[in-house]
């Protein structure tokens, strides 16, 4: 697991917020709207492929399963805090993909995605997923109201792979449209690479 991700999960798990989810566990048997809402999610993310029935049962035990296998969680089955709370902050960066970069090609989507991991790795940045994103001025789409657009599957899989380690920006923490950009300051970043019409910086 490479080192940004690591901290991801580590930290998400011992900083978990108390309202991630009213009564901390989903499991085989459960049912109800709780369990429907997490099918949906998982239907969004490509986990899940019956349809959204409410009942959780070992088709949904085994894509419960399987996102916690690829987001590096115990991969037991059960929906616990972990567990939302990775779904949760995947659904807020699919948001911030979709928002900044849904007019980029597939690998500019996954480098927005791994802007966001990467601030987690620097110490001026927030050392959650949630915190870097509604950091002030940090997005513009979270201040548009593009991120308030329903993410594509591609927003999806752009944020699972940069998860999962592609990082076609080599460690960037900053990108802009060296088109549109007002504020000088970050002209003076270390310009690492151009993906579309997003430059990556240091």
């Amino acid at each position: 697991m490479n080192r940004c991700l690591l901290y991801f999960v580590v930290v998400g798990t011992l900083l978990l917020p108390t309202n991630v989810h009213a009564h901390g566990l989903l499991t085989t048997g459960n049912q109800g709207s709780e369990v429907s809402a997490l099918q949906q999610k998982l239907k969004k993310m490509g986990f899940f492929y019956g349809p959204v029935t409410g009942y959780y049962g070992p088709i949904t035990k085994r894509a419960v399963a399987d996102f916690q296998y690829k987001t590096n969680l115990a991969s037991d089955g059960v929906a616990g805090p972990a567990t939302f709370l990775m779904l949760n902050d995947i659904e807020q960066m699919a948001r911030v993909v979709h928002g900044e970069a849904r007019g980029e090609s597939y690998i500019g989507k996954v480098a927005v995605a791994a802007v966001i991991l990467n601030r987690l790795d620097d110490p001026a940045f927030p050392n959650q997923i949630r915190n870097v994103i509604h950091q002030t001025n940090a997005f513009t789409a979270v201040h548009d109201g593009q991120y308030d657009l329903q993410p594509n599957s591609y927003a999806y899989r752009a944020v699972m792979d940069a998860i999962k380690g592609w990082d076609p920006t080599y460690g960037s923490v900053y990108y802009y449209n060296p088109q549109l950009a007002t504020n000088t300051w970050i002209f003076s970043r270390t310009s690492v690479k151009k993906i579309g019409n997003h430059l990556f910086a240091k």
